[in-house]
């Protein structure tokens, strides 16, 4: 595993981010009702959604270390789609998702942002990240361009901003699964980019 760390900001620039270690393991393991209690407490104190990616991290880290459980959840994807998502965590009117994502080799998503922060753990498999930002002309608002990529490899993590715009692509030729955890998402600001056509869509 490469266990590196990296976060995008609302432009696309990648970052690299010093690894941090899991806080030291107890007798017991981290288990993911833990992990949401103290996620809960980060989104309770910390506003600043740069801020609240540095103190998820590493608690991320620190439950996929704990849960080995995670790696052998049954997820396959849909082979109608191409993709899965089997939903750890979604309390109604509460703002946090936990999912586990399984993408088949060779299939993209549409460009996209997710109007929230995100944090992408991958599992297994390899995944392409292609990054854009928002590049408007007069004739065309909704136009974006790109500006960079990042290969994923099981034990990376990527951190995401949410006006953060990106494109995945799993590699290899066995499926991406990732963990995934996503803060409350606003709709309004959730986009897919057409990029032959210059536009833009909420979806």
């Amino acid at each position: 595993m490469t266990e590196q760390d990296w976060f995008v900001t609302n432009e696309g620039q990648c970052e690299a981010w010093e690894f941090i270690s899991p806080p030291e393991m107890l007798n017991q393991p981290y288990r993911l009702y833990r992990f949401l209690t103290d996620l809960e407490d980060i989104l309770t104190t910390v506003a600043d959604d740069r801020l609240r990616l540095q103190s998820i991290c590493p608690l991320v880290r620190k439950l996929l270390t704990s849960s080995s459980w995670l790696q052998i959840v049954p997820l396959h994807p849909d082979p109608a789609t191409g993709w899965e998502v089997s939903m750890l965590y979604d309390e109604p009117f509460f703002p946090l998702t936990v999912q586990l994502v399984a993408w088949a080799p060779g299939v993209r998503s549409p460009i996209h942002n997710h109007a929230s922060w995100g944090v992408v753990a991958l599992l297994s498999g390899q995944e392409n990240n292609t990054f854009w930002q928002r590049s408007p002309t007069p004739e065309f608002p909704d136009r974006i361009e790109q500006v960079g990529d990042r290969l994923l490899s099981p034990g990376d993590i990527l951190c995401l901003m949410p006006n953060a715009i990106h494109q995945v692509e799993a590699l290899g030729e066995q499926p991406t699964i990732s963990f995934n955890v996503y803060g409350e998402t606003d709709y309004d600001q959730r986009f897919e980019f057409d990029l032959k056509h210059n536009t833009a869509h909420v979806f």
